[in-house]
């Protein structure tokens, strides 16, 4: 059977979907890089990967994921150099 091209709504749907996804995505690199080993639940190479293949790594991250860490040990990443 032939593929249908997509629907002009349906290109939007995946593109909000992306967007969402790439946002999400973001975000747990950026926390992961800033949170220490102790803050994470898991090695934090297997979060990148399930974050990376699909929204639900990043979403199960940040409900599962992390553990609660003290002020003072998280890193701060400098964004003016």
């Amino acid at each position: 059977m032939p593929r249908q091209p997509m629907t002009e709504k349906q290109k939007r749907v995946l593109t909000v979907a992306l967007v969402i996804h790439v946002i999400m995505l973001t975000f747990t690199w950026r926390d992961l890089s800033r949170r220490p080993a102790a803050g994470v639940r898991g090695k934090k190479g297997l979060w990148r990967l399930a974050s990376l293949l699909n929204t639900s790594g990043s979403v199960t991250y940040w409900l599962l994921g992390r553990r609660s860490v003290p002020k003072g040990e998280l890193v701060l990443v400098d964004t003016e150099a």
